[in-house]
């Protein structure tokens, strides 16, 4: 993972160490000496991650860090305040200027390369937010990011020693909503039927006749908690098993005995992680659906059906199967536009997508092609099965009257051309074109008819 972190410390040693371990791990280090030079850093150098020191003269680190939050250009960066293991005072300070996570002195170099990675990899989940919603910050954090930040988190804690699960819901209370399990089994069929899922689940290593390890390994598998973020909790000496669990991703631990301002941090780093993770996974989804769909109708488009065609009659060719296609064009539908408005004309096209949908089977593409016309690819269908398929689509269009508006009702028909695959060497253009001959037949011919392609 390659990332630019920001290192601030008074002491020119510690940032040396700091500075060594990270470039050992392939990191690219800017450092600072104060809280003044921290500040133009962040400024000037874009991290993606600062790590803090807190005790130092003039600007202290909580003030740096006060200022890096407050600022809409800079608070989606990740920071990581570093105190000293008697300054649990710190760490309440740190989180209400806004941290993100903590390190204790000394650093330990577990401890520091989960945090920065994980931290690191929210810092990119939120960039790639904010140039999804066209570059403007601010737009981000108005809206998307305070849903994210100010919901309470659905957390799951695993422990079958009830005492130790009811000390975490009590140290999380009034900030997340905590589920305790305290069998396994319990635990992985809540997992499936949590309503929205789990944000988190917290896991103990160290629970009586269960392996903690293997709890992990089957809520990483699950198809249901695959992405869901883990976090252990390990004894300080469990060194090997704590490497084994992240090994295998986990993505964070907390190291007994709990401080609960260290637990809240992880745990709402990890909960911000995930919902940016979702968010993300949601824009992704919904730019292919807006890059392949039409806007209108919700059918597939033009672009769409030349690709896929493609590769359906591929597929035909390959397995020697019958594929058919179907086009469409909805009967004087200018006369709609001229006469009642687009308004009325947009309602017209919903319908007969609508009752297109009903009359194919879910295999079958249909797809709005431009304006009135549409176009259905029956896989697996002969052109005499086809020939029923669009009779019963035309049928359906003229069968009752269509809705354009209030007190607007209007009869619609439609004109159907139909083509088959006739060979291995028939393109995509040369199919649709077959098929819209036949529909420009139906059209001369009266109309509301469906018509099919010479061989």
């Amino acid at each position: 993972m390659t990332a630019r972190v920001l290192v601030v410390d008074d002491i020119l040693a510690n940032v040396r160490l700091l500075e060594a371990k990270l470039a050992a791990e392939y990191f690219e280090v800017v450092t600072a000496m104060n809280g003044v030079d921290a500040l133009e850093a962040v400024q000037r150098t874009k991290p993606d991650i600062v790590l803090l020191d807190v005790m130092m003269p003039g600007i202290d680190g909580i003030e740096v860090c006060r200022r890096i939050k407050s600022n809409p250009l800079t608070q989606h960066i990740p920071v990581v305040m570093v105190t000293a293991l008697d300054q649990p005072e710190d760490r309440v300070r740190g989180l209400e200027a806004g941290a993100d996570d903590f390190l204790t002195k000394p650093v330990n170099d577990v401890s520091l390369f989960c945090r920065v990675k994980s931290l690191v990899r929210l810092k990119m989940l939120t960039d790639e937010l904010r140039t999804r919603t066209g570059g403007d910050p601010l737009r981000l954090i108005s809206s998307e990011q305070l849903a994210i930040e100010n919901q309470p988190g659905n957390v799951l804690v695993i422990d079958n020693r009830a005492a130790v699960a009811e000390r975490i819901k009590t140290a999380l209370l009034g900030k997340h909503v905590v589920t305790i399990a305290t069998d396994p089994q319990q635990a992985l069929e809540a997992c499936g039927q949590a309503e929205g899922g789990f944000e988190l689940i917290i896991v103990n290593l160290d629970m009586e006749g269960v392996d903690g390890l293997r709890i992990c390994s089957q809520l990483k598998s699950m198809e249901q908690t695959r992405q869901t973020p883990i976090l252990i909790i390990v004894d300080p000496d469990d060194h090997q098993r704590l490497l084994r669990a992240l090994d295998m991703g986990v993505n964070d631990y907390l190291i007994r005995p709990l401080d609960k301002q260290e637990l809240l941090a992880r745990v709402s780093t990890q909960v911000r992680r995930y919902r940016y993770t979702e968010q993300l996974r949601t824009s992704v989804r919904a730019s292919i659906e807006m890059a392949v769909t039409d806007a209108l109708t919700g059918l597939y488009n033009r672009r769409y059906l030349e690709t896929h065609l493609a590769h359906l009659i591929e597929h035909a060719v390959n397995r020697g199967k019958a594929l058919s296609v179907l086009t469409l064009d909805v009967d004087f539908f200018k006369a709609v536009n001229d006469t009642h408005g687009h308004d009325a004309g947009d309602r017209v096209l919903q319908e007969i997508s609508g009752r297109i949908r009903a009359a194919i089977r879910n295999i079958d593409l249909a797809c709005r092609t431009g304006g009135e016309e549409f176009v259905v690819v029956l896989p697996a269908t002969d052109i005499q099965t086809a020939e029923r398929v669009g009779e019963r689509i035309r049928r359906m269009v003229a069968s009752k009257p269509f809705n354009a508006g209030p007190d607007t009702h209007l009869n619609i028909t439609a004109s159907v051309g139909i083509s088959a695959l006739a060979g291995v060497d028939e393109t995509v253009e040369e199919l649709l074109k077959r098929a819209d001959q036949a529909l420009y037949r139906a059209k001369r011919e009266g109309r509301n008819r469906v018509i099919l392609a010479a061989a």
